[in-house]
Order: C-alpha cells, then structure tokens, then sequence
C-alpha cells in the first residue's frame, strides 16, 4: 500500500504560513458548511471521553462512507504550569473502502483554526448583519484565531477584552497589532459585554461558572459559547438559556458536554445544520437573543483533516510515512519478524 502522508506541528505551521491564515479560515469553513449540508450521510456519535481531576481526554470519530476520521484532543486547563498547551491534538482520515491510513495530522493548530472557523460561519448564519463589535471573555489560546476569523468572515472591527489574567489580554492585544481591530481593554466581564453585538465567552476553568448572566444580555446579541466543552463545565447562567433561541452541532453530545447539561432534556435546541441547510430561519427578528452552544463536534474535524490534505498535496508539504506495514505476502505478518527478508515501506529489512 502507499505510505500514509504525516503533516507534524511544523508541516501544518507551514501550510498556515503559505496559504495564509485568511484563506484557512474561509478554506475550512467553506469544507465545514459543505459537510454540514450533507448531514445525513454521516456516521455520527458523540465523542468518546476520559475524564480524571485534571482534564480529560477525548476520541472523536465521523465518517461519511468513503472516507473515516477522528481526532485525539485533550484539555487540561493547567496545563501551562508544565509548560504544555492546555489542548493537544492529533487525526487520522483513512480510506473506508480499505481501512488504509490515508493521512496522519498535528491538529493542535488546525483545532484552534476550525474552532474559530465554525463559530464564524455560525454568527454568520444567526448573528445581526451589522455586527461589528465582539466582546472576548477569556483571552487565551484560541482568543486571536477568534478575534481574526470574526474579522475576517463577518466584518468585526472593534473588540472589547476581559480576561482574569491581565497578562493573558496584553498578549492579545500585542499578537493583534496591526491587524485591523481595534482593541478596548476591559476591568470585567460585566463592562466587556455592555454594547457588544456579539459576546464570544473562551474560559478554561473545568467547573460549572456564572461568566455570562441574565442582566448582561442585551437585545439583539448573538452569544458564542465556547468554553462550556465537557461534564460539569459551563459558563453561562440557566436563565440566560432560557432567554435565547439556541442552536447547536450535534444535540446528544451537546445535551451532555456543552451549556444545555443545565437543562431538561426536552429542552429546545435546534442543530445548525437546519440553519445552513434553509430548513430553520435561525434569526428572525433583529431583537432576539441566539446562542451558539458549541462543544466541536467531529465533523468540523474531518473537514479540517480534508483542507490539510488538500493543501498539503498542492503545496508540496509533509512526508511519508510507514504507519502500517506493507508486506509482498499481506497474509504474512509473521514475516516482520520471522527469518526471511521481508519489505517494510520501501526499504529492504532483513531480521535478525
């Protein structure tokens, strides 16, 4: 069999770097919107995950019957004291007619991308259209790739930044200079929001959180909840849920990870997909209160495993790599270490 293409941190750096951070987030929001559109034929299931005091790890798998992906990504909020980014990520996208490994990825970067990538192209659908200024709570990792997709895909131009760490909002607004938005920083949660069309909340805590109340909300505001990811994780008060039309990527996992957990299973939410697809208006008034309760789901993985390769394979980036064995006898796996020569890949191995 062919080798299956590896991208590692550096090859998908450098794929960022040539095609250029605007054109990957409109590349995979285009592949997610695409596969979004083609719902039904999706395998789908919600993530499997494993949980422990500190964070938790989690496996991701869809598929669409030709092709089959997941991702491994954790989240572990302290992970900065080690030194370590608080998630880390890697996919494969395989072939399903054979079961082959068709690419093997570094996500950690890419996840950060399709997260802000997805929650663009959901404003898009249910935000105002005038939107133009995005209040940013948590100002973190994922904080620029949000603030530049937002402007990117949307036309946001003024951010309004609060973070528990003041360190955390300098970074921001020193990676963001130069790029087009204005920066206002901001001494709580409760003066970041008052004004802002849309409120994108980032919070990494691994426990229930009030970040967002009732009293903060404004007419018109679209709510971008990203945080809230996993079991006994929220960031947003019940009532706020209560007061807003919501939407989400895939219902049972949602139910189960993101702000809805505070809710009664028969709780209304509508998936996305609806919205994109022209079966669900989304927005109907310019009054009205939309929450995007985005968890990630699997989906937005595979079509960013489908851009990578794309753009690896155009641009010449990544290397092969023997993931699997490829033997002249493929009933022969004892031949890997029996004694005779056998072909690993493309070199020539003889057993000792």
């Amino acid at each position: 069999m062919a080798s299956t293409l590896h991208l590692g941190a550096r090859d998908v750096a450098r794929i960022v770097a040539r095609k250029g951070l605007s054109a990957c987030f409109s590349g995979i929001a285009a592949r997610i919107e695409q596969d979004f559109l083609r719902w039904p034929e999706f395998d789908k299931t919600s993530r499997s995950a494993s949980h422990s005091r500190e964070g938790v790890i989690e496996l991701m798998p869809v598929s669409d019957g030709t092709r089959y992906a997941f991702k491994y990504v954790n989240g572990h909020p302290k992970n900065t004291r080690f030194g370590l980014p608080t998630v880390m990520a890697f996919g494969v996208l395989a072939d399903v007619a054979t079961g082959a490994p068709l690419l093997l990825a570094e996500l950690s970067l890419a996840t950060a991308i399709r997260t802000a990538a997805m929650s663009a192209l959901a404003a898009r659908a249910l935000a105002r259209r005038d939107s133009r200024t995005m209040a940013l709570i948590g100002n973190g990792a994922q904080s620029e790739f949000q603030a530049l997709a937002f402007r990117d895909l949307l036309g946001i131009r003024r951010l309004r930044l609060f973070d528990t760490d003041p360190r955390a909002t300098a970074k921001l607004v020193r990676n963001l200079r130069g790029e087009g938005l204005e920066p206002d920083v901001c001494t709580s949660t409760r003066e970041a929001v008052r004004g802002a069309d849309i409120v994108t909340t980032l919070t990494a805590d691994k426990q229930r959180a009030v970040i967002l109340a009732p009293d903060m909300i404004e007419p018109g505001m679209h709510l971008n909840a990203v945080g809230g990811d996993c079991p006994g994780k929220t960031e947003l008060h019940a009532e706020v849920l209560r007061r807003a039309s919501v939407f989400v990527e895939y219902a049972p996992q949602t139910r189960v990870e993101g702000e809805l957990q505070q809710m009664p299973a028969d709780f209304p939410a509508t998936e996305i997909w609806r919205v994109l697809a022209g079966a669900h208006p989304g927005r109907e008034d310019a009054a009205q209160v939309t929450l995007f309760d985005s968890v990630g789901f699997a989906l937005e993985d595979f079509a960013a495993l489908r851009f990578l390769e794309g753009a690896a394979r155009e641009l010449g980036i990544g290397e092969p790599l023997d993931l699997v064995p490829s033997m002249d006898d493929p009933k022969d796996l004892y031949g890997l270490v029996g004694a005779q020569p056998v072909r690993l890949g493309a070199e020539l191995v003889a057993t000792l």
